[in-house]
């Protein structure tokens, strides 16, 4: 809740960057109902896509893992779950369906978090409870050395510190101290140094990142992964929450550097919905859409594991009938032989609209 105090004092300047993310993000947001009112059955595709790729990304940049060959069915069939990650990801699921199909009836509150945080964690005798233990942030080192990179808020002090957050919240929206985006993404950087949960407290984050931004009238994370870009941007975004939460406690923290992280990541998601959606009248199915794009993300070479990796939910032979097309089009090359061979695009795959 500092950060949302610190707001309260309405600051007489933003950075020059920020401002630059929320009038991109204001013409985007402008662009939101054209792009949705297109292509339903690629928005159908996104939409799952989306749900797939958000419920593995923010359990695996919490070293949660499943079977890649158990995704599609995990997420978007019944199967029972075999074990405790799994769980973990289907509790995921379950809580991006409650915010994509209610959000309306869920406000920002103790409740809400505490909901969120029991659904995430199945059956685990501490889902949806405040921690009880003391739970400091601490990085720890190859050679067993470790560090506590973040102090956070107190066992005992925790309850008032998250009703206050939910009520800063709430008044910081009321009043408009600062714009709602520079609002939500305090709101998250608060909620981490507050640290509620004894384990969940990413996950949770950004289920509520999420609700905000409906909340706010920013769509496009119903269809692009907001969890998926953050997981690929995931050394920036620790880098600029240890940044950012520096004198947290004493309220004389600099946010901006994960406030603008956070519009990066927004800023990034309605850029991919655009590009997505851009050419409606193309005749590729979408899952073939979806691969192209993840080929084009890949800055350097990459695996047909780690291209598979990034299409959860796609069948291993559809990832190798595209990546073979693509070949024969010289829109991608091969470098080496092998099980583990790396190829390489050739320029953009796919046109920009």
């Amino acid at each position: 809740m500092m950060t949302l105090r610190q707001f309260s004092a309405q600051p007489e300047t933003i950075p020059a960057s920020t401002s630059w993310y929320l009038a991109d993000l204001s013409e985007a947001r402008g662009k939101q109902e054209l792009f949705t009112k297109q292509a339903p059955q690629r928005l159908k595709a996104l939409r799952e896509h989306a749900l797939i790729e958000s419920a593995v990304s923010s359990n695996r940049i919490e070293g949660v893992q499943v079977d890649q060959s158990r995704v599609h069915t995990l997420i978007l069939g019944r199967a029972p779950v075999r074990d405790r990650n799994e769980e973990e990801v289907r509790g995921y699921r379950n809580a991006l369906k409650l915010i994509h199909e209610k959000n309306a009836q869920f406000s920002i509150s103790e409740e809400t978090v505490l909901t969120l945080h029991r659904l995430t964690r199945g059956e685990i005798w501490d889902a949806g409870k405040y921690k009880e233990k003391e739970s400091d942030i601490i990085e720890r080192y190859p050679d067993g050395r470790q560090r506590i990179r973040f102090k956070t808020v107190a066992a005992d002090e925790t309850p008032n510190a998250m009703r206050e957050l939910a009520q800063l919240w709430k008044q910081c929206l009321e009043e408009r101290w600062v714009h709602p985006l520079i609002a939500l993404a305090a709101f998250n950087l608060d909620f981490l140094c507050i640290h509620p949960f004894r384990d969940g407290n990413g996950r949770v984050s950004r289920l509520l990142l999420l609700l905000q931004c409906y909340h706010l009238g920013y769509e496009a994370g119903r269809y692009i992964s907001l969890e998926r870009l953050i997981e690929q941007n995931k050394e920036r975004y620790y880098e600029t929450l240890e940044q950012s939460s520096q004198r947290w406690h004493a309220g004389r923290h600099d946010p901006w550097p994960y406030v603008n992280y956070l519009l990066f990541i927004l800023k990034s998601c309605y850029r991919e919905f655009e590009a997505r959606l851009g050419q409606v009248k193309s005749p590729r199915g979408a899952k073939t859409e979806i691969i192209e794009a993840a080929v084009d993300a890949f800055s350097e070479s990459f695996t047909l594991a780690e291209l598979e990796r990034a299409c959860p939910g796609i069948s291993r032979d559809m990832v190798r009938r595209v990546l073979r097309d693509l070949q024969k089009a010289g829109k991608v090359e091969c470098l080496s032989r092998g099980p583990g061979a790396a190829w390489r695009r050739r320029g953009n795959i796919r046109k920009r609209g």
